[in-house]
């Protein structure tokens, strides 16, 4: 993405996760912040919501990382210009600003078409462009976990509570998404010299991650909503299955070839007998007999701790992985070896771990660099457009920029 610029406008976690990794693979991402507000983000900490962590702000680093921020004012019109005038050298305008809020502040396709008629209009929505939601606000514990059905299908029947999601989760999988759709549209400028609008909703996002399940809930009975939950005492292969160690952790088995890696899992737990036990012996007598299997298994897997499980299973050809902690993926070997993770010096917040996006060119993992502050490059980058300190400093005695 080296020489594509993009010009964000956009608040919170989704659509500014799509200009983090934009700036990962290259781009130069500028993001525009109200000069007394900011992004909606960094405004949490005076709601009561923690924002961070020993100095760290986290919900702004890991969707902020690599970009450079400009304070502007663009509802004045002095700031509108500005706003324009970056336009007509961008490749992407990037927001997520409601359709009445585009309209009002002049911001929508048609005006900045009118500068840049070869600009990728990107836009992030809660429930779609279309129907009577079109104008509404989402966040993703809303119209990505909630209104796309995931919420309900991760909540057992019965609960006391619905299961919540993580921060950020439906965001974080729906900017990546963002990213990719902006890199097929400027794909096909480059081959037809057509600009396009690329528009992604979280409830879209939703139902793309949970599509097995919708899919099959429309071939179901109406009074079947869904296919059955997993039950794991149950499960319809004892080796497709999760499994509770001495210490209270879980491991997860995913032998879907069951006949195959049968034999060298029961050698490895200790129990070869199972292997040619007539009970278990293959996948159709293992399912026939699945919760005495199971019953077996589990008994086998509570003799020993979560370490010396994988002590054990270590370079076990069947899938299978210990359920981690999110603190535990620090010293995991795999994430180390790929560089899933990398330290950043934030500078004045000191050092600290970003998760890199998933997606790498030949092997080679983009360094990353930390968010910058509120307005922090407002003056480089407003040179780079012709401004002089003296016309920087009168539109910041009127408020116009940071």
């Amino acid at each position: 993405m080296k020489g594509v610029k993009v010009l964000e406008v956009a608040q919170f976690w989704f659509v500014p996760s799509a200009g983090a990794v934009l700036a990962d693979w290259g781009a130069d991402v500028i993001k525009v912040e109200h000069p007394e507000r900011g992004d909606g983000q960094r405004g949490l900490a005076t709601a009561g919501i923690s924002t961070e962590i020993n100095g760290v702000d986290f919900l702004v680093q890991q969707p902020n990382r690599g970009k450079r921020s400009v304070g502007l004012d663009f509802g004045k019109p002095e700031g509108l210009e500005i706003l324009y005038r970056m336009a007509e050298e961008a490749d992407v305008f990037l927001t997520n600003f409601l359709p009445d809020a585009r309209q009002r502040l002049k911001i929508d396709v048609e005006h900045i078409r009118a500068r840049n008629p070869r600009i990728i209009y990107a836009r992030g929505h809660g429930q779609g462009t279309r129907g009577p939601e079109a104008g509404l606000g989402g966040y993703d514990a809303s119209a990505f976990w909630a209104r796309g059905g995931l919420a309900e299908a991760f909540t057992e029947t019965g609960a006391s509570q619905p299961v919540m999601q993580r921060a950020a989760f439906g965001d974080g999988i729906g900017g990546l998404t963002i990213a990719g759709g902006i890199s097929a549209a400027l794909f096909h400028r480059e081959r037809t010299g057509e600009a396009t609008v690329v528009d992604i909703s979280l409830l879209s996002t939703a139902m793309w991650v949970l599509s097995p399940d919708i899919v099959s809930s429309g071939l179901l009975p109406k009074d079947m909503p869904q296919l059955p939950r997993a039950d794991r005492s149950k499960s319809f292969s004892p080796v497709v299955n999760s499994y509770k160690t001495k210490d209270g952790r879980w491991i997860m088995l995913v032998h879907l070839q069951a006949d195959r890696y049968w034999p060298d899992l029961c050698q490895r737990i200790g129990r070869p007998d199972m292997a040619t036990d007539p009970r278990f012996r293959d996948m159709k007598a293992r399912f026939e007999n699945r919760e005495e299997c199971i019953r077996q298994l589990d008994q086998v897997f509570a003799r020993r701790t979560l370490a010396e499980w994988q002590e054990t299973l270590d370079g076990m050809e069947g899938p299978w992985a210990p359920m981690m902690r999110a603190r535990e993926l620090y010293e995991d070997r795999q994430v180390v070896a790929n560089g899933y993770l990398q330290e950043v010096d934030g500078g004045k917040r000191g050092r600290f771990h970003l998760v890199r996006n998933p997606v790498q060119f030949d092997e080679e993992v983009a360094e990353l660099v930390r968010s910058p502050e509120w307005g922090e490059q407002t003056d480089e980058v407003l040179q780079e457009y012709g401004y002089d300190m003296e016309g920087l400093l009168e539109l910041k005695a009127r408020g116009v920029i940071l």
